[in-house]
């Protein structure tokens, strides 16, 4: 039998998530400065690294036997700790099955399977609830509402893939659903006017590291035409559910995308 990881280091914070959910947070040595859940960790665990930037002998000084990162935005750090001779695994969530598949992944490296199946389980029922609700609501409403999901405001930054899914799942229509295929936010770039065409009936804004500010979005010029200005249908989800790609997204953010397309009601 393969030796498991005892003193993993987490680079983000999805892995330290899920292995607290799986009960493996022991084997957790150190998490980056930016991790936010559980609450617990940032009181229990040794920040050792930002998210891109930091000092890579503090990862080394708490000697971890498997580093986990996050795709090529920590590609540096991660040819670092190879060179250093540290065992390096790099996720890549883009999509919710992605984040499931992460989910499992973790699961296996810590010897943990059937605690990830068991999860990963509990949100596809999650998800699936969530579609039959949707399939409910759209027959009732005659169409699924128009949804603009900004992730920036200057400049204007459309929704990413898992995101733009879990709308779907929720029974709304992603206006961008095209653009959040792209991993790259200079492809997910809507101009105003864009926006303003697509006509949107509800706006959720998740203004990474700052508030949504829905009365600036209200005073951009030719925005009052849009229906979810019109009727103030302007929606805040902060990222750190909505934008990081781990349990919390569907866990915590699929039912709060339900309830702001239930405020809807019927469409024409």
């Amino acid at each position: 039998m393969p030796r498991l990881p005892q003193r993993i280091v987490c680079l983000t914070t999805e892995t330290v998530e899920v292995l607290y959910a799986l009960g493996e947070q022991d084997r957790i040595a150190g998490i980056s400065g930016y991790t936010v859940r559980p609450p617990q960790a940032r009181k229990e665990k040794p920040k050792v690294f930002a998210f891109t930037t930091g000092d890579i002998e503090k990862i080394l000084a708490v000697e971890p036997d498997l580093v986990l990162t996050f795709s090529d935005l920590q590609a540096d750090i991660a040819r670092d700790l190879i060179k250093a001779g540290i065992p390096v695994y790099a996720l890549n969530m883009r999509s919710v099955d992605d984040i499931l598949a992460m989910i499992e992944t973790v699961g296996r490296l810590v010897g943990a399977e059937e605690r990830a199946q068991a999860l990963v389980a509990g949100l596809e029922a999650q998800i699936a609830a969530a579609r039959a609700i949707a399939a409910e609501r759209i027959a009732r409403s005659g169409r699924r509402p128009r949804v603009y999901f900004e992730e920036w405001d200057d400049p204007l930054i459309s929704g990413l893939r898992w995101v733009s899914e879990l709308i779907d799942i929720a029974g709304g229509e992603d206006v961008f659903a095209e653009r959040a295929r792209s991993p790259l936010a200079r492809d997910r770039r809507p101009t105003p006017e864009e926006v303003i065409t697509a006509a949107p009936d509800i706006i959720i804004g998740s203004w990474c590291g700052k508030h949504f500010r829905p009365e600036r979005v209200a005073a951009r010029p030719g925005w009052d035409s849009i229906p979810a200005v019109n009727n103030g249908r302007m929606h805040e989800i902060k990222s750190a559910i909505i934008l990081t790609p781990g349990p919390v997204a569907i866990s915590e953010g699929l039912p709060l995308l339900q309830g702001i397309l239930d405020t809807c009601g019927q469409l024409r």
